[in-house]
């Protein structure tokens, strides 16, 4: 198994960058398990959403879908991302002071992996603190 960074996966999605393009899908395309860590996929989301790429909500989820079928990626937790994918895809939108909100994909991540964690130690969960009125949505967030 190796481990790739946001940028060996960014070229791997986006292909942007000819030369490094070919080498990163020979490697994706190879046998070989690539662990995705839960901090490069938040960190990918997070640059496709920025001011160059612009992704919208539709965008994440099909490139989320995509890396779940991947045979040889890897994820520190599929359970979580598939649930984190899941939630971040039905959330309804919330009124804030701010305007309208939208539960962010990194966001559901880190409830889902929390309570995953959690399990794993045989901890009680009692809840994921956040101010962010759109992930209070999920189930075992709270409010500090």
């Amino acid at each position: 198994m190796i481990a790739v960074d946001t940028n060996v996966l960014l070229r791997h999605l986006l292909g942007d960058d000819p030369s490094q393009a070919a080498r990163v899908h020979q490697l994706f395309a190879g046998t070989t398990k690539i662990l995705l860590t839960d901090i490069v996929l938040v960190e990918t989301i997070w640059t496709l959403k920025g001011k160059r790429y612009k992704a919208l909500k539709e965008d994440i989820v099909a490139v989320i879908s995509t890396l779940l079928e991947e045979p040889n990626i890897v994820f520190e937790s599929q359970q979580a991302v598939w649930s984190a994918l899941n939630d971040f895809m039905i959330a309804s939108p919330v009124k804030t002071a701010g305007g309208v909100r939208h539960i962010d994909f990194p966001d559901a991540l880190i409830v889902h992996k929390a309570r995953i964690v959690m399990q794993h130690f045989g901890v009680a969960n009692e809840g994921v603190f956040t101010f962010d009125q759109a992930a209070q949505q999920l189930d075992s967030t709270r409010v500090p």
